[in-house]
């Protein structure tokens, strides 16, 4: 089989998500199973005791998500109310991603677990804007995407992330909600056009804080350790009737 039959055959399933005629985008999202996963590896010991947002429920999470947007802690039973509530919500969350640690994946957790359904987007930003704005990334761009694919509680990568988010943007890609880290718009270090996107949608009722994870290791290029200087093998001596073998350094 070849690829143009499988992108003219095969493919035709998928007709209720790219015709919004025929399907809302909600309802699409949704046949697409994107229930946070019913499990989770445990976390080691050391570990639950170590980060507190590891030790955040799906419960925890939501009430926070709830209450930072001024939303009742729990909704009337009545058949609108539910709908309303449970309606697959499309999160945005942004960054560099670069070093990926356990701090960036216990605020995606934080993002997916927001509501009972959740389409979680990671957009992540190129190698040129992270240049243009002075924060070099170690990892190239199409390595930072590839490993957030792999991440258990992202849904879909953006990878053309721009560095200010707007009104505009959210529309087009049909976001509810974007997740900032508590302490983001704060931070000195945070750029000041980052942040004022930020600002922006929290003006507008559009953000979700995460919990930071506190004692986090940071890994930057200049903390690796360098390689040592390759040594060669020692010399044995050698009987004066043996030819000698030329060393090898490795």
């Amino acid at each position: 089989m070849d690829a143009s039959s499988v992108l003219s055959d095969d493919l035709s399933d998928y007709d209720v998500v790219s015709d919004p005629g025929r399907h809302s985008l909600e309802s699409s999202i949704a046949d697409l199973n994107t229930l946070a996963p019913s499990s989770e590896p445990p976390p080691v010991q050391e570990a639950y005791d170590k980060f507190a947002t590891i030790r955040l429920t799906a419960n925890d999470i939501q009430a926070n998500a709830r209450a930072s947007l001024g939303l009742p802690p729990t909704v009337q039973s009545t058949i609108k109310a539910n709908k309303v509530d449970n309606r697959t919500k499309c999160i945005y969350v942004d960054g560099l991603f670069d070093m990926f640690n356990a701090g960036h994946a216990l605020q995606l957790r934080q993002a997916k677990l927001s509501f009972p359904s959740v389409h979680l987007i990671a957009g992540v930003y190129s190698d040129e804007l992270c240049e243009c704005y002075g924060t070099p990334a170690a990892v190239p761009h199409l390595e930072r995407c590839e490993i957030l694919r792999h991440c258990r509680w992202v849904d879909e990568v953006f990878p053309d992330a721009p560095w200010q988010i707007d009104e505009q943007f959210l529309r087009e890609r049909h976001i509810d909600y974007i997740v900032v880290e508590e302490g983001a718009t704060v931070d000195p270090t945070c750029d000041k056009v980052r942040l004022k996107g930020y600002d922006a949608m929290k003006r507008i009722g559009k953000v979700i804080p995460t919990k930071r994870t506190m004692g986090i290791t940071m890994m930057t290029p200049a903390s690796f350790p360098s390689p040592g200087t390759p040594k060669s093998p020692p010399t044995v001596a050698l009987l004066s009737d043996e030819t000698p073998e030329p060393l090898v350094e490795f």
